[in-house]
This record gives structure tokens, sequence and C-alpha cells, in this order.
């Protein structure tokens, strides 16, 4: 039996190396993951990827093989933050946040539009302002620094000649949660507010504010890619099927959305109170949906001519995000309409 011992050593290495050579083969071919990780804000205009979830759509596009675990985030960098460590797949986030952390990490890349629009410039009773020049030395609530509200204010500031005190110039941004904006305006504590919706509306209707640019004419207006699709290129590069499923939910949640807009707004302050305990009034919900427009096209000029003034502002060191956009799954979905 020794002198055999030997010879079946070197026979079950062979057949082990055999299997380890099928198992190293098949390990390069696509091997589609059994759980999708899907972020997003409890935010209006993320209601496309909350009418996905609520509608089940995700769930039929996945199959029942696929597990799906969702998360949310107050902001866009805790999102990005997220996304760059690994915890989660793919989910819908600011185009700035996505172009601010491409240049420190190019780990993802945005792969469709969500909602255009739904972005507002809202002041304060009795602040004066009446026009964007009036914002000189004024103070303005935006959701956090570096967002993408921050972007569109900044533009607006350039095109009138003025500038953020950190840049040298006289308008100071605060930096709040656009659900607490009300209480800034009604103790007095800021003038404006660059915010998306439907808290405009909300400030309009509790705060008695005013609405100096709406979402046509704040920066790009509707040309705006304002919520965008953002994957983890490790997620996409080796589930390409269920990167184009995700798509295909997220184009019927769009389509339910322009159909059915009532019932849409339902879903989303439903799912509100749900996941937050917070209640949003239905019929100021509805009425900021007028001013926000689901859509899944990503207008790269904008999102271009953001990261640029991004750079301008310190935040990133380059405007270059060549790379950052890729249109190859969300072109293989609508190939197939």
């Amino acid at each position: 039996m020794k002198k055999f011992l030997p010879v079946l050593t070197v026979l079950l290495l062979l057949v082990i190396a055999g299997c380890s050579g099928e198992s190293s083969d098949s390990g390069n071919a696509e091997e589609t993951a059994d759980e999708v990780r899907i972020a997003y804000f409890p935010n209006f205009t993320h209601i496309a990827t909350i009418v996905a979830l609520e509608n089940g759509y995700f769930e039929e596009a996945f199959g029942e093989d696929v597990t799906i675990d969702t998360m949310t985030f107050p902001n866009g960098s805790a999102f990005m933050e997220a996304l760059s460590t690994d915890e989660f797949d793919i989910g819908t986030v600011g185009p700035t946040p996505a172009t601010t952390t491409y240049q420190r990490n190019s780990g993802h890349e945005i792969i469709a539009g969500a909602v255009n629009g739904g972005a507002v410039l809202a002041t304060a009773e009795d602040s004066g302002i009446e026009s964007v020049e009036d914002l000189d030395g004024k103070r303005v609530a935006v959701p956090t620094i570096g967002s993408t509200q921050d972007i569109m204010l900044r533009k607006e500031l350039q095109e009138v000649g003025l500038n953020i005190e950190d840049a040298g110039g006289t308008v100071s941004l605060v930096p709040q949660a656009p659900a607490d904006t009300s209480t800034l305006f009604l103790q007095g504590d800021v003038d404006a507010a660059a915010t998306q919706e439907p808290w405009g509306v909300f400030l309009e209707n509790q705060a008695n504010a005013s609405i100096l640019l709406d979402e046509e004419e704040f920066a790009w207006g509707t040309d705006l890619t304002t919520t965008v699709v953002t994957a983890n290129n490790t997620f996409t590069e080796n589930n390409p099927e269920l990167t184009q499923d995700y798509l295909r939910a997220h184009l019927e949640a769009i389509d339910f959305i322009e159909n059915n807009n009532e019932e849409a707004v339902q879903i989303f302050v439903d799912h509100i109170e749900e996941i937050t305990g917070n209640t949003l009034d239905f019929d100021e919900t509805l009425e900021a949906s007028n001013r926000l427009n689901p859509a899944y096209e990503i207008n790269e000029d904008v999102i271009q001519e953001m990261a640029t003034i991004s750079m301008e502002a310190g935040y990133i060191p380059s405007d270059d995000v060549e790379g950052l956009v890729n249109r190859e799954y969300l072109d293989a979905v609508l190939e197939e309409e």
C-alpha cells in the first residue's frame, strides 16, 4: 500500500487541480449576486426609488432568488462614503456628491438619471430679498456644504458677481437639514434657502416664504438632473444583468409616476411616515410634485459644469469627470423597448 500512496496522491492532486481549473473558469464567468443593496434618501427627489420599492418593481425585476436590502441616508456625503466603502451596491443621490467623491475614489459610476428639477431658492418673510443681487450679506441655508443645491446657489451668485464668504465673498452658507429649515426661517436665523422639494412648498406654507427662483429658473432649471442613479463599479461589472434589472424597475417606476401622480405621491407620503415617523401633508406634497420631473436621461453637460464650479469652490482638485457617466446599461435597457 505504501508504494502506491505517492501515485494515488499524484492522481488526487491532478483531480483537484482539474476541479480547481473548472472552478477558476466558472469564476471568470458572470456570477450573479443573490442580494442587491439599495440606498436612497427619504426625500421627494428620490420618489422613483421609493415607488419601485413599494410597488415591488425591484422584486419582480430581480426575481425570487435575489433578496433586496435597503438603507437610507440623510445627505450625499454620507451616501457616497458608504458607497465607497462597499456598504451598498446601487442607489440614488445628487450629482454633486457623486462628482466630488469621484475625484478621490473613482470606484462608482452614474448609470441613469432619476429626477430633473425639483430645487428652488426660497426667501424668508421680511428678508427684503427681491433678486439674487439682494443676497449680498445674507445667510442662505443649504442641505450640506458641497451639496447639489450649494453648487446651484454658487452658479446663481457667480452670474451676478457675488460669492460665498469662504471664497472672499459676502454670502454666508448655513448647512441645515431641509426638513428643519422652516425653523430657521421662523426664528429669523437665515434669510434664504437653496433646497429641494417638498421643502420649498413647506417653507411657503409653514413659514410664509417666497420662491425667488422656482424649479425652472434656479441654476440650470429643469435641464439639471437633480438626482442620479449611482452604482459601485464592482457591482455593475460583476452583475450586468442585475444592473439592467434595476434600471428596468427604475423606468417602470418613472412611468408609473408620470401616469399616476396622485397615487405616487400617496405612496411617497406613506413610505416616509413608515420609515421616519414624520407625517407629510399630502396636498402640499402633491403641490410640490409639479416642480419635479422624474426622468432617466443624464445631462452630462450640466454635470461637467457643476464639476467645474465644485473645483472653483475648492471642493475638488480637478473638474475631470471622464468615466463618471456610463450609459451602457441604460442604453441596453432602452433598446429593448
